[in-house]
């Protein structure tokens, strides 16, 4: 049942795009108008992610300063609306980067789960605005985070709230492509990048039972990491030789979680198989991606497409299969009122693999 007691919802506001470069201010900010659908989190733990850093310098789109980011958001209950049935004040809940669909049954994709595409009424966790002038959304780098009942998840009693926290969308944002495109027993998948989101793809594609995980990354100094997380074999691109030719054809399905208009594109595809499948979740400024020569798609039979976060269905079956295999992403926690350190750290490559901030 909703309480009526009133919070104070404080944050570090990105005022403008100099907040990456650690600018961010602490202050007050006004969430969403409160509805019977949902449920306000006293956040505990909230990851950085690297969108966080492409919205708080305007890097995608223009940003709706003042924002609050951060959306692998892990807290608890503190009220919730009477609408939502599955949390209860007191649970220790999350939310990931999606804070709300338009949840219409007429709707083709909400009514098949699959509210992460939703057309209609999409708005993410922070600098989204909802419909019906209510108001933005904030994100979690704050005291509490407002979010529609939908898309806040109990979390297992078996994880850490830092370990959960990342799952929500670095986790997921690898899981759903990986199990979605069948990342399992007689499977061949390489993750390409080793850091926020790849070392997950490592860890996910090993837990769905792949047979043979290659991680691939620039340099050789990731391959000790890649093969501690579970990788079977490691592609340092730019140092090992011949390496399109060496292991041509040896995959089945590829994600790709790196943000470059520079990646070798071409490749990457020589490495799949007749009838291989291409993921790329990372998305660069600007939204660029190399040329891909029809040749290549036409002669290997290759599919190669997108995939944004998962439903959350596919949340909740992740957390679980977490919860169940005891699976601990690398994790390095900051405390929250280092979050302009933590930012700035962030952009220079640092975490090892996800810096985690910690009221």
């Amino acid at each position: 049942m909703s309480s009526e007691k009133q919070t104070k919802f404080e944050g570090w506001l990105g005022l403008d795009s100099n907040s990456v470069k650690g600018q961010m201010k602490w202050g007050e900010f006004e969430p969403k108008k409160w509805e019977e659908s949902d449920v306000d989190i006293q956040v505990s733990h909230c990851g950085i992610c690297g969108s966080d850093l492409h919205t708080l310098q305007s890097g995608w789109r223009d940003t709706p300063y003042p924002c609050v980011v951060g959306h692998e958001i892990v807290g608890t209950a503190v009220r919730v609306g009477k609408d939502v049935k599955h949390v209860k004040e007191g649970d220790r809940v999350g939310v990931g980067a999606q804070g709300r669909s338009c949840l219409q049954k007429d709707c083709p994709e909400c009514s098949s789960g699959m509210e992460s595409y939703c057309s209609r009424g999409n708005v993410g966790t922070y600098g989204g605005i909802h419909p019906n002038d209510i108001g933005k959304s904030y994100g979690g780098y704050a005291t509490y985070n407002r979010s529609n009942g939908h898309f806040v998840f109990k979390i297992p009693d078996a994880l850490k709230s830092e370990h959960a926290a990342p799952m929500l969308c670095g986790g997921i944002t690898v899981y759903s492509p990986l199990k979605r495109h069948g990342a399992g027993p007689g499977k061949t998948v390489g993750i390409v990048g080793v850091g926020g989101l790849g070392h997950f793809g490592i860890i996910f594609a090993k837990a769905l039972g792949a047979d043979r995980v290659v991680g691939l990354s620039r340099k050789s100094d990731k391959r000790d990491d890649a093969l501690a997380l579970g990788a079977d074999e490691y592609i340092a691109t730019d140092e090992d030789k011949d390496w399109p030719t060496k292991h041509a054809r040896s995959l089945d399905l590829i994600i790709s979680t790196i943000s470059s208009a520079k990646m070798p594109m071409s490749d990457y595809l020589k490495l799949l198989k007749v009838h291989g499948t291409f993921v790329q979740v990372g998305i660069p400024d600007g939204g660029e991606l190399p040329n891909i020569n029809a040749f290549t798609l036409i002669g290997g039979g290759i599919q190669a497409g997108g995939s944004a976060i998962g439903s959350p269905s596919e949340i909740r079956e992740m957390l679980q299969l977490a919860a169940d295999k005891g699976i601990k992403p690398w994790v390095q926690v900051r405390p929250l009122k280092d979050a302009n350190v933590a930012v700035v750290d962030m952009a220079k490559g640092n975490a090892r693999y996800r810096y985690v901030l910690e009221a």
